[in-house]
């Protein structure tokens, strides 16, 4: 079972610093028929004016995954972690008890560019933890990254939830494929570029949630950058 979620129906608000698309129901956007797919409760795609950023707020009970596409995020929280956040580099925050942090845009001219994305955790009530890496770029080249998972296997960040998310950059005419046992689901977000994922053309934001299948093959119609998840 394939369902696309096209780029353009997406929730959608401009705060002048801030534009935002958001594929789940989220902040002024309710959509009933779009409140998560599995333990994915958020995926927002942000740019960030130069200079501007989200001030110090709450979180808790939270996985929180960000990827910058373009330009720096700079991250401040309430763990003591400062860090700045640049393309190529996963970052994974784990709001457990309640945690309190800031992101914002460091350039002087430049927007940022990213996916900040939420998944509801194992559990309530975890640690509070802070995690944030640079993948090589050439472990994804026409090949799934892992970047997070529940046991960090191979050097992937630890994610608090039964999810493994891969990264992968495609040439085009290239093909992934991805073996489903019959109990996991699938949601595979199109960061930049086109694909073709079983007869379906997918473009830049778009994204496909995949059930009830065996397998799924991609394939790259031009170059393009993809993030999947695999989902309990």
């Amino acid at each position: 079972m394939f369902t696309i979620r096209r780029s353009e129906e997406r929730g959608h608000a401009d705060h002048g610093w801030l534009n935002s698309y958001h594929t789940f129901s989220f902040a002024g956007y309710r959509d009933p028929n779009h409140m998560g797919f599995r333990s994915l409760r958020v995926m927002n795609e942000d740019r960030v004016a130069a200079g501007q950023g989200f001030g110090t707020h709450v979180h808790s009970d939270m996985e929180i995954v960000s990827y910058v596409l373009d330009g720096e995020l700079e991250h401040k929280d309430s763990m003591g972690n400062g860090e700045v956040l640049r393309p190529g580099e996963f970052q994974r925050i784990t709001a457990g008890t309640g945690i309190t942090h800031s992101e914002f845009n460091p350039s002087a001219d430049k927007p940022t560019h990213f996916y900040q994305i939420w998944l509801l955790p194992e559990r309530k009530g975890i640690e509070p933890g802070y995690e944030q890496k640079a993948f090589d770029p050439s472990g994804r080249e026409n090949q799934w990254q892992l970047v997070a998972s529940p046991d960090a296997k191979d050097g992937s960040l630890l994610i608090h939830q039964d999810a493994n998310i891969y990264l992968a950059d495609l040439e085009p005419g290239k093909e992934l494929t991805f073996e489903m046992p019959s109990d996991r689901h699938l949601w595979l977000q199109v960061l930049r570029g086109a694909v073709e994922v079983v007869g379906h053309d997918l473009q830049t934001s778009d994204a496909i949630a995949v059930s009830d299948e065996s397998e799924v093959s991609i394939k790259a119609s031009s170059d393009a950058e993809l993030m999947l998840f695999d989902l309990a």
